[in-house]
């Protein structure tokens, strides 16, 4: 078996706001394998400034992986445990390359285009005039459940948009997410919590930066407004570690992005604990292309998923590969008669 890696650069249509910054592009990379003729493909979806592995010699490991591609994926998903996105890009690959089809690497009547997968519109931050525009598209759009940045932008312009949105539809109509990426203080985050309650949003993922567990699980207890709990997963390696944050915390729901958890076999990990404990969750992508999109997707219909998953982020991008991936009415469905085109 040989394999090889390359660097892609996914550029957005429009710059993409969080409370974390604004983007332009965004870095992926392939591993592509081969063996007695038959190919593979896997997506190593890191996002610079918040992967776990996000490291000065990322490109170093990706390599030395490639040339020990032979000592199976077993081994080497253990091997690269704090490299969450390459354990993830590997076991995409390895799937594809047993795939009779390979980009279908679960097949079922959603890769058949008989099912489809409830997904949210998500809502990038920006002015409020950009931001309303968004949200009046996506419902036009049939999207029943929005996710909203928030954080970046005063808070008072960002109860004013949800005071907007209220005014036009009410929680029957739409429902609201939304997500901090730990934009707020620990003094004044339960007050901006309750405040936020009055609009009858779902939850609010990670209003504080990870890391301040005390702090999340007072948050977590006190809080009108229910919380998910997703950067807070990042660097979590070992099932006990995983188990105690989720006892500490207690969070209401936990937000699952294998490029950021050590792929499908972390997130069944994490899976297994929040349903133990009773915990919501759901799962969406972290920026990748159509090629390791496609992979979540798959994968997530695999648990008959009710409730909207975060997985329309396929139209970002100018230079995404054309994929039977398609959203229509707030779902994303596969149509067979699209083929694929990926050219690396």
């Amino acid at each position: 078996m040989t394999a090889n890696y390359t660097k892609y650069l996914l550029n957005f249509k429009r710059p993409s706001g969080t409370s974390r910054g604004v983007m332009t592009q965004k870095e992926t990379w392939f591993i592509a394998l081969e063996h007695e003729g038959r190919k593979g493909i896997g997506e190593c979806g890191i996002l610079r400034g918040l992967s776990v592995d996000d490291v000065p010699n990322f490109e170093e490991i990706l390599g030395w992986t490639c040339l020990n591609i032979n000592l199976g994926l077993e081994f080497l998903l253990e091997k690269l445990k704090e490299f969450p996105s390459i354990q993830f890009g590997l076991e995409m690959a390895f799937k594809s390359l047993e795939s009779k089809n390979k980009f279908t690497l679960f097949p079922s009547s959603f890769t058949s285009g008989k099912a489809s997968i409830p997904i949210n519109g998500l809502i990038w931050m920006g002015s409020k005039d950009f931001m309303k525009s968004q949200i009046k598209n996506k419902i036009s759009q049939g999207f029943k459940c929005l996710k909203l940045k928030i954080g970046a932008l005063d808070f008072k312009t960002e109860i004013n948009l949800l005071k907007f949105i209220r005014s036009e539809y009410s929680y029957g109509d739409i429902q609201l997410r939304v997500d901090a990426n730990g934009a707020f203080s620990v003094n004044d985050a339960l007050e901006k919590l309750n405040t936020l309650s009055d609009f009858q949003l779902h939850s609010i993922e990670q209003p504080i930066k990870q890391g301040q567990i005390e702090h999340m699980a007072a948050l977590c207890e006190k809080s009108l407004l229910p919380i998910a709990l997703d950067e807070e997963l990042i660097g979590v390696f070992d099932r006990g570690n995983k188990e105690m944050l989720l006892q500490v915390i207690k969070p209401h729901y936990i937000i699952l992005k294998p490029s950021f958890i050590g792929g499908f076999q972390g997130s069944n990990e994490w899976i297994d604990l929040a349903n133990k404990y009773r915990i919501g969750w759901w799962i969406t992508s972290a920026l990748e292309s159509n090629v390791g999109l496609n992979a979540i997707a798959q994968w997530t219909f695999n648990y008959d998923v009710k409730i909207p998953q975060g997985l329309g982020t396929g139209a970002l991008f100018t230079n995404n590969f054309t994929a039977p991936l398609q959203v229509d009415k707030g779902m994303l469905r596969y149509d067979n008669n699209l083929e694929w085109n990926v050219k690396i």
